[in-house]
């Protein structure tokens, strides 16, 4: 219904604006200014003295018209201000002297049909029901400052943009209106909602609220506000559980699902959006259904409002904390509010109202019919507490006082005032627009005044905390600052300590949809749910996150690794056969008393080497076979510590070399055994062509040739210093790379190549007729040495780490141990302890078994 009265008035205003008639008549009832007067120029004002309004007579046969009720005393303190700042540019001598401020305000009841209607009165100066002036004529009024509600001044600031008469809010603050191409003539003296919500989203996060609850007035104000408001706490991962839309309107059943969404919702946190309108309606079911204890956060639209603290008598809103326009003074401001004689000089009518509902009586006389006593007009203002009596919006008071002064600064550049302005003449309203957008001035208690491009001015808030006084009323509090002047994170200044939260506590509420994230885990949104509610994940196994609430995990560089508590990355350990550790103790001294025994038994057999059973056994190569079994055991000493590349290269070459070199004693020794039993028999003459000279040259030419496959490892490509990195993630194995593993598997395929033939030409002599037959000793000993590096292989393959080079040097070992004990025991054991065996005829067998 509103809406065809807006479009009704809009039509009619357009047709009197740009019908070339050449009289123009006012169809309609016609709108009067509640208070008025007259000047060189006139400045134009809407304030909603009535906050409810009706239609009447929807016959739709005749225009419908507003009904106004319920009188709003802010407006009166508004009207008041701007009557103020006006009658004080009047008597100013620096000022516009010389020119004449006048006002026209009009009531629009809170309604945006009739504020388009009244301000539309005002452009055109048709008051009256009839004219005999053109339609084209000039606006009536220079600028218009109003209106309270957002919706309200869109719906002026549209019907009065294409004329350029500028309109100055003082309260509305819908980020909306900062939209030049709809709204090119708004300016306003109250920040625009956009950096409220930026500034409200800040201050939910400097809390650490990540999930919130939301109500908003459902009109523009509110929907506007919540939106951005949504879309800023998103970017600050801040989410809202859930919007809901309020308005006085609503139907019961309404309410109540929006009661039941509350409770329902985990936020312990509510953002609103609203006015105290709203709250009047909210409180009484919130109370019925034992919606308390929720920390609201509040907008400069209620949070530092008297009447919304009044209104709260079930504590729902203790500890609300929110934005409010900075508290000022206007130097005798105050004074001139309280003293109603103004009012009563320019507005018999509207005074009237005022006086009866501010004093609660009546000027009807006779006709008294609703019981009220008689008004006096004597009552004393000292005696009544009311909205009007309350001076906490003087920041409000300041806006309007404010936008009377930006129009008196322009007027001024304008009409080149000096000494005197030259000229009266109300400029165009274009020209007057663009001057008024970049009008800067200070007002006389040292406030700078100016716009920017959207036409706001900068936007600074103190943060105020709802706090109970000792007589259990409610004391706005001053608890911090955002100033959009300053920059980066310094704009946003709280002082914690002086809070009081909801519930009365001095605990920061917890409103969050999933606890934080310690360090060492990352947020995983949990599906079908907003960003806020999440799982922690631990990091993987190299991989850190070292502050809370980390989206991803950090990895480590190569050399680093992951702590037990994934939120440091620390050196990775370095893993090699140490002689520091116990592993590598027990194998060196494992080595070093093998050398020592094979020198001691080396020793033994050089006191006994003119005794038969050294001499039958080849003296010479046995010695030699000593020799390289020490060698055998020393090359194991080569495998433990830190690899280098000298260690690299010798561990492998001197290993293969040493060990073919031992094999190659052993085959000789195996050799001359089966030469010696081919000597035995009648007209054999064998052992010259296998005596000590080619047993020699047989040794010789086995070793080279292993020698020479060493050389061209060694050449082509010798292993290196290795940082294994793959094998083990969290640990760093340094080891010997082969450089060419066909170089050592040559090594060994060479090594493995003579042991067998060592073994089968042994095998074959095993049954030879001797007392004492070594063939039978070296069988087991190749037996074992072959069994110990067939095993090696796999264990060889499959170890990890420092543990291959641990199998590498047990088959070194137990091979060693193996021709050690297999070949040279039992010699020992007849040259110690069977020394009578120990004869020429025990071992060509002559002497008979006892």
């Amino acid at each position: 219904m509103e809406l065809i009265f807006i479009i009704f008035h809009v039509a009619m205003a357009i047709i009197n604006s740009y019908t070339a008639q050449e009289t123009c008549s006012l169809r309609g009832e016609p709108a009067y200014p509640q208070l008025w007067k007259d000047g060189d120029i006139l400045v134009g004002a809407i304030f909603p003295f009535h906050f409810k309004w009706e239609i009447t007579d929807l016959s739709y046969l005749v225009m419908p018209s507003v009904k106004c009720a319920r009188m709003e005393f802010r407006a009166f303190q508004y009207s008041q201000t701007l009557i103020y700042a006006i009658e004080e540019i009047n008597n100013s001598s620096s000022l516009l002297p010389g020119v004449s401020l006048g006002y026209k305000i009009f009531d629009t009841c809170g309604s945006a049909a009739q504020g388009v209607k009244v301000a539309m009165t005002l452009v055109n100066g048709n008051e009256n029901s009839a004219s005999d002036q053109t339609c084209t004529k000039p606006a009536h009024v220079q600028a218009i400052i109003g209106e309270t509600f957002s919706s309200v001044s869109m719906a002026i600031a549209k019907s009065i943009g294409p004329f350029s008469i500028p309109l100055i809010s003082y309260h509305s603050t819908c980020e909306c209106l900062s939209d030049k191409r709809k709204y090119p003539s708004f300016l306003r003296t109250i920040p625009s909602d956009y950096y409220q919500t930026i500034a409200l989203a800040e201050l939910v996060k400097n809390f650490g609220w990540t999930w919130v609850g939301a109500i908003k007035r459902d009109d523009d104000y509110g929907n506007s506000g919540m939106a951005a408001f949504i879309k800023i706490a998103e970017q600050l991962g801040i989410c809202v559980e859930y919007s809901l839309p309020f308005f006085i309107t609503y139907s019961k059943e309404r309410v109540l699902r929006i009661v039941e969404q509350i409770k329902s919702g985990t936020s312990r946190v509510i953002v609103g959006f609203v006015t105290p309108r709203e709250f009047e309606i909210l409180f009484q079911v919130f109370a019925e259904h034992n919606i308390t204890g929720y920390q609201w956060v509040g907008t400069e639209g209620w949070i530092a409002d008297p009447v919304a603290a009044t209104l709260d008598k079930y504590n729902i809103l203790q500890g609300a904390i929110g934005l409010a326009i900075p508290k000022t003074t206007v130097t005798g401001l105050k004074d001139f509010i309280l003293d109603v004689k103004p009012l009563k000089s320019v507005g018999s009518a509207i005074f009237t109202k005022f006086w009866e509902a501010l004093f609660t009586c009546t000027y009807r006389g006779q006709n008294n019919s609703v019981g009220m006593p008689m008004c006096t007009g004597e009552e004393k203002l000292s005696e009544v507490i009311n909205t009007f009596t309350d001076m906490s919006m003087m920041p409000i008071f300041n806006n309007v006082y404010k936008g009377v002064y930006a129009i008196a600064h322009t007027l001024h550049e304008l009409l080149g005032c000096k000494q005197t302005c030259p000229t009266k003449t109300q400029p165009d309203p274009f020209t007057f627009l663009e001057h008024l957008k970049k009008v800067c001035f200070k007002t006389k208690d040292g406030e700078d005044v100016y716009f920017d491009e959207n036409g706001d001015p900068p936007a600074k808030y103190e943060i105020i905390n709802w706090q109970k006084s000792k007589e259990s009323q409610y004391e706005f509090v001053t608890v911090g600052l955002y100033d959009t002047s300053v920059p980066g994170k310094n704009r946003l200044a709280v002082n914690m300590a002086s809070i009081v939260w909801a519930q009365n506590t001095n605990q920061v509420p917890k409103s969050v949809c999933s606890e934080s994230c310690p360090p060492g885990t990352r947020k995983a949104v949990q599906k079908g749910k907003p960003i806020c509610c999440f799982d922690c994940i631990p990091c993987a196994a190299g991989e850190i996150s070292n502050m809370s609430d980390s989206v991803e995990c950090e990895r480590c560089q190569q050399d680093y690794w992951s702590n037990a508590d994934k939120n440091k990355c620390v050196k990775k350990e370095v893993e090699y056969l140490s002689y520091q550790e116990t592993m590598g103790i027990l194998l060196t001294v494992v080595s070093i008393v093998g050398s020592l025994m094979t020198i001691v038994i080396a020793f033994i057999f050089l006191k006994y080497k003119n005794t038969p059973i050294v001499k039958a056994n080849n003296s010479e190569l046995s010695f030699l076979l000593l020799f390289s079994l020490t060698l055998c055991f020393l090359c194991s000493l080569t495998f433990i510590g830190q690899p280098s590349e000298w260690s690299c290269m010798l561990r492998h070459t001197a290993f293969g070399i040493t060990f073919v070199l031992c094999i190659s004693c052993v085959l000789g020794k195996t050799i001359v055994v089966l030469m010696a039993f081919r000597a035995t028999l009648p007209g054999s003459n064998v052992m010259k062509w296998f005596g000590p000279p080619q047993q020699r040259l047989s040794v010789l030419v086995f070793t080279l040739i292993q020698v020479l496959i060493c050389v061209l490892w060694l050449m082509i490509s010798p292993p290196f210093p290795f940082r294994n990195l793959l094998h083990y993630k969290e640990k760093i194995i340094l080891e010997c790379s082969l450089g060419s593993t066909i170089g050592f598997w040559a090594v060994l395929g060479y090594i493995g190549l003579l042991a067998l033939l060592c073994f089968i030409l042994a095998f074959l002599a095993r049954k030879l007729p001797d007392n004492f037959n070594e063939a039978k000793f070296i069988t087991f000993s190749m037996v074992m040495f072959c069994a110990v590096w067939i095993a090696f292989i796999p264990a060889y393959v499959s170890s990890p780490g420092k543990f291959t080079v641990a199998v590498e040097i047990f088959a070194i070992l137990a091979s060693s141990f193996g021709l050690l004990f297999c070949i040279f025991l039992p010699k020992c054991y007849i040259i110690i302890l069977k020394p009578e065996k120990n004869t020429k005829k025990q071992i060509m067998g002559k002497v008979p078994v006892q």
